[in-house]
């Protein structure tokens, strides 16, 4: 599609969904409690991959802009509830090349090149009985066995059924099947596929992702016990048992984030066997502005972690760039952050992390090592003409003696507008 025919797609969307109409409104709370917003990314992303040398790419780098409008309804009135969520999304291309794509920004075409634009309308009906919430169609669930990796310029989402409940206080059930997914730069529903630690296997798909799971929340919701059960159908399927609990002490908090992952292929086996345990733990203790991490994570079994492609997921030594998650992999971070609101400088933060792993089965006859360096800085205005823009940037170093040295630098400007 041509970029005035998205923009007018999306255009067309928010004139429909946030015009009045009678009939909606005098039923009550679809119209009355119905919100909408507009967010602006613009975003440049640079990795370059510093140990390649030859006719392979040895850089992605690219410029776009993106746009976000969310529009939710509330519900009718009466014991069931019905209403309506959609999202559309447009992503246009600034800067790129041949040669420098795959940033996960834009769409790659077959002739090499980046595609101007793309775009997308998803529409999502939802029915409210009590506490409880089923919704169909457009989805971007955020679980531990399916992360909401909303990571580049446009976020991705899937095609599929899920219902949640609150019903009883402190427990939150979930469940759901997944059909398909829209990838983060693309604008077309695919098959959903794997990874294995850091390598896609894009060579089989399945036909659907289903989930269960359960979190409960004590102890005035300091601490929250989880477990959950994910399958990719005919590829694996994974358990995950997580603990999560803040402890006030003086005048610091402390924190421990726990989680356990036992997966092994399923079904058909369509990328063999499979065999995956996986352990993390992240500590913390904060005081006034400034936090302080430290995260253990091991890989234990015959195979790497395993994920939906292209996700990233809530692993304590997972960062958007090195996972730390392939075959016997053990791996440590330190990790510290800072709010500037201590110091009179709201709406400024920075976080710098280091992660070493080693121990990693390469196949190859060498032990694998890998580390990495992030340095993220970032800023909202809070005030004035520019009040609510957001700025980050971001930094990395990563190294690694048995996959691809990566130097990345990133940079998001992001501005969102109430509309209702």
């Amino acid at each position: 599609m041509k970029p005035a025919k998205t923009l007018a797609v999306l255009g067309a969307s928010a004139v429909c969904l946030s015009a009045p109409q009678p009939l909606l409104a005098e039923e009550g709370g679809f119209i009355k409690d119905a919100t909408a917003t507009l967010q602006a990314r613009n975003y440049f992303f640079s990795r370059d991959y510093s140990d390649i040398r030859g006719p392979e790419q040895s850089m992605a780098q690219e410029w776009a802009q993106g746009f976000i409008l969310n529009f939710k309804s509330g519900y009718t009135p009466g014991t069931l509830g019905l209403g309506l969520d959609a999202i559309g999304t447009l992503g246009l291309k600034l800067d790129s090349g041949r040669g420098r794509v795959n940033s996960g920004l834009l769409p790659v075409q077959e002739d090499g090149e980046a595609a101007d634009d793309y775009s997308r309308l998803g529409l999502a009906l939802k029915l409210r009985l009590a506490k409880s919430e089923l919704r169909i169609g457009e989805l971007q669930p955020n679980l531990p066995v399916l992360s909401f990796s909303d990571i580049r310029l446009l976020p991705p989402s899937y095609q599929g059924a899920s219902i949640v409940s609150n019903d009883i206080d402190g427990l939150t059930l979930q469940g759901g099947r997944l059909r398909s997914t829209s990838l983060r730069n693309e604008s077309g529903d695919g098959k959903l596929q794997a990874m294995l630690g850091h390598v896609p296997k894009r060579v089989v798909s399945s036909d659907a992702f289903n989930y269960a799971g359960a979190d409960y929340a004590f102890n005035d919701k300091r601490t929250s016990l989880s477990a959950w059960y994910g399958q990719l159908e005919d590829i694996y399927h994974q358990r995950f048992l997580g603990l999560k609990h803040s402890q006030p002490l003086g005048d610091w908090i402390l924190g421990a984030n726990l989680g356990y992952y036992d997966s092994e292929e399923d079904g058909k086996q369509l990328l063999g066997a499979i065999d995956n345990q996986a352990f993390f733990s992240l500590l913390s203790a904060k005081r006034g502005g400034h936090t302080f991490y430290l995260g253990y994570q091991g890989m234990f079994g015959d195979s790497a972690f395993p994920r939906v492609f292209a996700n990233i997921t809530p692993l304590g030594n997972e960062v958007p760039t090195y996972e730390f998650a392939y075959t016997d992999e053990r791996s440590w971070q330190l990790r510290y952050d800072y709010d500037f609101a201590a110091s009179g400088l709201p709406g400024l933060t920075s976080t710098v992390r280091y992660i070493r792993g080693g121990d990693v089965d390469t196949g190859k006859g060498f032990e694998g090592k890998d580390w990495e360096r992030d340095l993220d800085i970032g800023y909202v205005v809070q005030s004035g003409p520019l009040g609510g823009l957001g700025i980050k940037v971001r930094n990395v170093v990563a190294r690694s003696n048995y996959r691809t040295d990566i130097n990345e630098n990133r940079l998001l400007l992001s501005y969102s507008w109430k509309l209702f």
